[in-house]
């Protein structure tokens, strides 16, 4: 019998790989997919991508999609609880699993680890230890297609931001940026590829720049680069391509 599952979805590249490798194993049965959103500026946290595209993703993959949707400057407290809620839902459903595309962060490997294990649910990573040069190639073998909405300035230019991840976005990238972003070097949106039954249609907007301090907020204009799950580390500025 299948495992019921929750799976953890950004809307980026790694979710959709992940999310490929387990209905391609057959092991699991994904109740929904679970996104974190700005609840007052209605986009994806980090990756600034509006709801409406993120329903349209959804939709195209067939799955539902359940949004925690996170004050503008969450607690660590705050954050759990709402996410203890959430899990608890799922397990009434008769989820035992929640999903992760993380490939490699270890910390927040044993924090979503150590979090699950009070409910009694089992963390599982579909990517975990596979070297990012190799997951981007199968990405992009796969016929997936995904365009960059943030780009970290400490990292890359704004150049980097709004671009179609293919040959050329990678002998771009320089030698300290890892392919599959996993540093936080920049996330993404998918809209194309073999979990969606047909494209997900999307305009490119302003690009538009943002400056964060150690403990950043969301901005007026709906960015919110600060991750609900982990203290924000940066002082930085990060060039944001807005997709609508």
């Amino acid at each position: 019998m299948k495992q019921q599952a929750l799976f953890n979805w950004s809307g980026g590249k790694d979710s959709a790989l992940a999310l490929h490798k387990v209905l391609q194993g057959g092991q699991y049965d994904i109740l929904e997919l679970l996104t974190t959103v700005s609840e007052p500026y209605q986009r994806i946290s980090m990756h600034g991508v509006r709801v409406g595209l993120l329903d349209q993703q959804a939709a195209s993959i067939g799955l539902p999609c359940r949004k925690l949707f996170l004050p503008e400057m969450p607690t660590m407290e705050a954050y759990e609880q709402q996410m203890t809620s959430t899990l608890q839902d799922a397990q009434r459903r008769g989820a035992t699993v929640s999903i992760f595309g993380d490939i490699f962060l270890k910390d927040l490997r044993r924090y979503r680890e150590e979090q699950l294990a009070k409910l009694h649910l089992q963390a599982v990573f579909p990517l975990w230890g596979v070297p990012t040069a190799v997951l981007i190639r199968q990405f992009l073998d796969l016929g997936f297609k995904t365009i960059t909405t943030c780009v970290n300035e400490k990292f890359l230019d704004q150049s980097f931001v709004g671009r179609v991840i293919d040959e050329g976005f990678l002998r771009d990238l320089p030698a300290t940026v890892d392919p599959c972003g996993e540093n936080g070097e920049f996330h993404t949106f998918v809209f194309d590829g073999p979990i969606f039954k047909q494209p997900v249609a999307f305009e490119k907007g302003e690009i538009v720049y943002r400056k964060y301090t150690p403990a950043p907020k969301t901005d007026d204009a709906g960015y919110d680069c600060a991750e609900p799950d982990e203290p924000s580390p940066f002082d930085t500025g990060f060039w944001y391509c807005d997709l609508f």
